[in-house]
Formats: C-alpha cells, sequence, structure tokens
C-alpha cells in the first residue's frame, strides 16, 4: 500500500493540500450547506492501504509506491445522501505503533471511522480489534464504523466470510475493497456516509423535544386572561 497521497493531485479540487492537516480556506460546506463537514477516520495497521483508498475515492487514483503516511492528512469530498449534499473530510492516519499516542486527539471529532485490513495478511485483521477499542475509547458514542477488505484483486488469507462475522458482530457494515481496481471503494463511502447521516438524524430526534410538549410548555407559560386581570388590579 502506498500510504502516502498522490502528491500530482495536492493543492487541487476541493481538497485542503495533503502535506498541511490545517485548512487554508474554509470549507464550502459552511457556506453552501446548513450542516459542518462530518470528519471520517481511516483506521488499519501500516501497508494495508489507507491511503489508495482514499485517493481513489477522492480523485480516482492510485499509487504502487510504498511511503508511509507521517502524522495526518485529510482531504474534503462533497457527495450527495438520499437527496441531500454531505460533505466528508477524510483522514488518512499513520498505522505505525509509535503514532498511536498523537493520533489519539483525531479520534475524538470523528463521525464515522473505516477499520482497514489487507485481505493477504491475517495479522493485520487480528489488529482489527484493537484499532476498534481505540475508536471506543477515544471517539464519541455516536461515531459509526465499517470494515473494509482491502486489497481483494489479490489471494485472501482472510476468508469473507470470517471478515463478515467479526463485522456484523460489532454492528459494522462490511465491504472488500481494491484501490488498484476501484472495485467497491464509492459503495463503502457511501454507506458509511449513509450510516453516519441516520446516526445524525437520530441524535437530533433525540435531543429535540416533541412538537406537543414544546407547545405545552409554551401554553402553560403564557398568563390566563384572569391572571391578567388578577395581576392588574394587584398593582395599584
Amino acid at each position: 500500500m502506498s500510504t502516502s497521497l498522490n502528491p500530482a493531485r495536492r493543492g487541487t479540487g476541493p481538497s485542503t493540500p495533503l502535506s498541511s492537516p490545517t485548512p487554508a480556506t474554509r470549507s464550502p460546506s459552511l457556506e453552501d450547506d446548513c450542516h459542518q463537514p462530518m470528519k471520517v477516520i481511516l483506521l488499519g495497521s501500516s501497508g494495508v492501504g489507507k491511503s489508495n483508498l482514499i485517493a481513489r475515492y477522492h480523485s480516482d487514483s492510485f499509487s504502487t509506491e510504498f511511503m508511509s503516511t507521517i502524522g495526518v492528512e485529510f482531504v474534503t469530498k462533497k457527495i450527495e445522501v438520499d437527496g441531500q449534499a454531505v460533505w466528508l473530510q477524510i483522514w488518512d492516519t499513520a498505522g505505525q505503533e509509535r503514532y498511536a499516542a498523537m493520533m489519539k486527539t483525531y479520534y475524538r471529532r470523528a463521525k464515522g471511522a473505516v477499520l482497514v485490513y489487507d485481505v493477504t495478511d491475517a495479522t493485520s485483521f487480528e489488529a482489527l480489534e484493537l484499532w476498534r477499542a481505540a475508536l471506543g475509547t477515544n471517539a464519541a458514542p455516536d461515531c459509526v464504523a465499517v470494515v473494509a477488505g482491502n486489497k481483494c484483486d489479490m489471494e485472501p488469507a482472510v476468508s469473507a466470510q470470517q471478515a463478515q462475522a467479526y463485522a456484523q458482530g460489532a454492528d459494522m457494515a462490511f465491504k472488500l475493497t481494491s484501490a488498484k481496481t476501484a472495485e467497491n471503494v464509492r459503495e463503502l463511502f457511501e454507506e458509511l456516509a449513509r450510516r453516519m447521516v441516520a446516526a445524525r438524524a437520530a441524535a437530533a430526534a433525540t435531543a429535540a423535544p416533541s412538537t406537543s410538549a414544546a407547545a405545552a410548555v409554551r401554553l402553560k407559560a403564557l398568563p390566563t386572561a384572569a391572571q391578567r386581570a388578577r395581576s392588574y388590579a394587584n398593582c395599584c
């Protein structure tokens, strides 16, 4: 896997330059849409193909060179989910253990996560549980996750059935993907986006009082005509 996004496309399109985690300009979503960009993080061992998945989805590119991601990089992409415009802010994180402590701060505002393993590497699949545990510890409770078995164009060491069972057991969607051939890459991110939008809607519905309850509160707060009359009579 190349864990450095294609430098030839940096500074093009709507994305922030990938060499810096600080946006050069305000995201268009703040002007075009009523919602903030939804942060997505990719988690998984080094070499599983996280950067190439992002590059394929964002700019339909793929690199055969291997360069480990240093720290964090991100891109933005606007998509449509059930007729609703959604901006995804997709963060590529380093998979090496030496970056684990630094990465904790990047979990906290994530609304979605892609747990990536290499289908040819059973060790990377076994590591998913560690990444999921880190996500549960550091991310918000409403962060939703999906599992990607990347490099599905190659001979697998982990069966799709085994990975599917793991994902279902943790209430996560599962996709076999290939950043090289683009198989299921778009479908992976769109499935995650749908789940993120649904989670946001559910959270909003839980937080907002019902219409009838809100109306009852307003009516209770308004004095009746008799109460107002007594108040006027007692004032002088």
